[in-house]
């Protein structure tokens, strides 16, 4: 299997640039609700996309320690929420302050199906506890599905999932496949390595699996599987944490982050922003702040604008229960748009 894997080298690009103009913090228009037990703040966001809701295009923003979907007005930062299912013990918050982390469904990337109507949510699969998948229709109740039998499949593909599968985003293609973002921030186990990677699905087969109560539907299985090496910054390795698809193509979002392994969080070096042309080669630029220096947090949820592909949204998770998250307005100058 691995020897019909492709490899790409992203490569550097001292044309392009990705730099933040503005940022606003992500905070429930609402407040806090202890009774749906929602804080007062989007926290720990981890993945971004578009969505259509009563007619209105917002930025979907899903957590990987709350079990609630935001829907952010990108100039205010001010959301809406939908409360996802609970968890263990009637938690939708999970942090190692409660003692319940170990149980967070750990929803890492979400994806706008059907004109962005519908969105999916995927845990990251890093432990048993984080193989669910999240279906949201706008207009009726949220569902979790178990997807075990799905994230084993991605587990036992090493020529995706390297030493520690971690789905950290999420695509769907012009051509209804869904392409997922799998981070190599994972640990060396016996003879493997993490890795960087992307593979496709068929977005009908996973609806069908998905929808499925009898269990009988078949398990879609990876097909396009593509490494990556995504370059360093300071010497720390940059790992996939978003993909997006703008009008003008393929972007995803990384973050050089010297984590020990995929469940605990590590100092961070920089981000970057890049982009995977046609003819599948990538190239990238560091995230940089308003004066032009490096942008040294945690960049974990990316969206281009639909009418200007050259801005683009990413979302920052400061790894703190108590600090809201920040949603930034990135401008990306040079020829970003183009291959």
């Amino acid at each position: 299997m691995a020897s019909s894997v492709r490899h790409i080298t992203s490569h550097f690009d001292a044309s392009l640039s990705a730099r933040v103009v503005e940022t606003v913090s992500l905070r429930y228009r609402l407040g806090a609700d202890a009774e749906q037990d929602r804080p007062a703040i989007v926290r720990a966001a981890s993945g971004l996309d578009w969505t259509n809701r009563g007619g209105r295009t917002e930025l979907a923003v899903v957590q990987d320690d709350a079990s609630f979907i935001a829907f952010a007005d990108p100039e205010t930062g001010l959301c809406d929420a939908i409360a996802l299912p609970r968890g263990d013990k009637g938690a939708r918050q999970f942090d190692s302050a409660r003692g319940n982390k170990w149980a967070k469904p750990d929803f890492e990337a979400i994806v706008g199906i059907n004109h962005g109507t519908r969105l999916l949510a995927f845990g990251s699969g890093s432990t048993l506890a984080r193989q669910k998948i999240a279906i949201v229709e706008i207009d009726s109740s949220p569902r979790v599905a178990d997807a075990a039998s799905f994230y084993e499949t991605l587990r036992n593909n090493v020529a995706f999932a390297g030493s520690e599968l971690n789905l950290e985003g999420a695509v769907c293609l012009n051509d209804g496949t869904l392409r997922l973002f799998q981070r190599g921030n994972g640990a060396l186990r016996e003879d493997l390595c993490p890795i960087d990677a992307t593979c496709d699905l068929a977005l009908d087969e996973l609806l069908r699996y998905l929808d499925d109560p009898t269990g009988r539907e078949p398990t879609p299985r990876a097909q396009n599987i593509v490494a990556f090496d995504l370059g360093m910054i300071d010497g720390v390795r940059l790992t996939f944490t978003d993909g997006a698809l703008g009008p003008s193509g393929l972007f995803y979002v990384a973050a050089a982050e010297a984590s020990p392994n995929t469940v605990d969080d590590g100092p961070v070096a920089g981000c970057a922003i890049g982009r995977i042309d046609r003819d599948q080669s990538a190239r990238w630029a560091p995230l940089c702040n308003p004066m032009g220096g490096p942008l040294a947090v945690k960049a974990e949820g990316l969206a281009i604008d639909p009418r200007d592909p050259t801005i683009a949204y990413v979302v920052v998770d400061a790894d703190d229960p108590h600090v809201p998250s920040a949603l930034c307005r990135i401008a990306l100058e040079g020829p970003w748009t183009t291959g």
